[in-house]
């Protein structure tokens, strides 16, 4: 009985000190209940949004590609004796890249010379004296004796005329200038033939000049060596492929456009893109070729840029992710970016509504620099919170 009325006693006096505790802080104002503090309000900078042009883009992928690329084949048969040139070797229009043995084209080169030179003797022919048929020494012969057969036949003509000389010798003076006559023809004749062989003779040295010069296979274009495929020893025939070259400046982007923007893509567009190589850079081009037909399989449209690629810096193959710009500029609400709170996929924004914070689910358009476009979830007109968003909630207190 005693145990109990102590216990009482000493639990009476805590409850009786607390209680005028409490009376003697409130009334000096130093400490306040719970239900009492009250948040004080956030400075939130709002910001005003208004509709403004906005530049829209067509975001593609795609694929770069060389602008041209060509299987380089000997054009005559021989074997390999320098291959002056490795995989990535750069190479300008004409640059050597095989070179065959000459000894067998250069013999027939001598020889198709050798002929055109005995012909253009036989017919007279200099560099200063085109071909003459007149004058071609064995139809001169000829003439001659057809212009003394002339002579004879009109002296007998003459004799004939005065009785001199019998009908049968002036019968067998004209047989003999009509045999003249005819020899004269048949070496002109004879000569315009040996002209043509000439010209025969001309044309098998051009091939065989040809022949020589093909014993050195070169570069169609400028650009780089793509792979080298036969060496020092090699036999190759005639259409035998040696190498392959590309040409990386100016590239191609192949780019694939989703079937709903077909109509906003035309020739001569810009386009911006960016490869995972070079993550912190933007490359250009110009749309110069758009499919007439959409591919069946993907429902997209192909399209086609031209990449200037000076440095080198990009290589076919590599993935592009671009923007094909549109020509005419159409509204929009945009934010900073640095006002709009992402997370778990979802993004939203603070709208300051009178003395408090509104929290506002919105999707997100087209970036332009440190702002972000808000295509549904605001208005114009509305206010939003640009700073101190990580100590905002819905209905959280705004600072005036």
């Amino acid at each position: 009985m005693n145990r109990i009325t102590s216990t009482g006693l000493v639990v009476g006096g805590l409850l009786g000190a607390g209680v005028l505790l409490a009376a003697c802080s409130a009334a000096d104002g130093k400490t306040k209940t719970p239900e009492a503090v009250v948040a004080a309000p956030i400075s939130v900078a709002p910001l005003l949004v208004e509709a403004q042009p906005i530049v829209r883009y067509i975001r593609a992928t795609g694929t770069l590609v060389a602008e041209e690329q060509a299987d380089v084949a000997a054009e005559t048969a021989g074997r390999v004796v320098a291959t002056p040139i490795e995989r990535g070797t750069a190479v300008g229009t004409g640059t050597e890249l095989i070179r065959l043995s000459a000894t067998e084209t250069d013999a027939q080169v001598q020889e198709a010379d050798a002929n055109a030179g005995q012909i253009e003797a036989r017919l007279g022919i200099t560099p200063e004296a085109p071909f003459n048929a007149n004058a071609v020494p064995e139809v001169q012969n000829a003439k001659a004796s057809y212009d003394l057969a002339q002579s004879e036949f009109a002296r007998i003509r003459s004799l004939l005329d005065q009785k001199v000389v019998s009908q049968s010798e002036f019968e067998q003076r004209r047989t003999q200038l009509e045999a003249m006559r005819q020899q004269y023809e048949a070496a002109k004749n004879t000569a315009a033939q040996q002209f043509q062989s000439l010209q025969a003779a001309r044309a098998r040295v051009t091939l065989a000049r040809k022949a020589l010069a093909d014993t050195v296979v070169r570069a169609p274009f400028a650009g780089l060596v793509a792979e080298r495929l036969v060496s020092v020893g090699d036999y190759v025939t005639r259409g035998m492929k040696v190498a392959v070259v590309v040409r990386v400046n100016p590239l191609r982007a192949e780019l694939t456009v989703p079937e709903q923007f077909i109509a906003s893509v035309a020739v001569g567009q810009p386009i911006t893109f960016e490869v995972d190589a070079y993550a912190d850079r933007q490359f250009t081009g110009k749309i110069r070729f758009v499919s007439p037909a959409l591919k069946a399989e993907q429902r997209a449209l192909t399209v086609e840029a031209t990449v200037p690629n000076p440095g080198g810096e990009l290589k076919p193959g590599l993935f592009a992710t671009a923007r094909i710009q549109q020509p005419n500029p159409t509204p929009g609400l945009m934010v900073p970016a640095t006002a709009v709170v992402t997370a778990a996929g979802s993004s939203r924004v603070y709208v300051v509504n009178g003395d408090h914070a509104e929290a506002r689910v919105v999707s997100l358009g087209q970036t332009v620099g440190s702002m972000v476009e808000i295509s549904n979830g605001l208005k114009s007109g509305d206010r939003v919170a640009t700073t101190n968003l990580t100590k905002l909630a819905d209905g959280t207190a705004i600072a005036k």
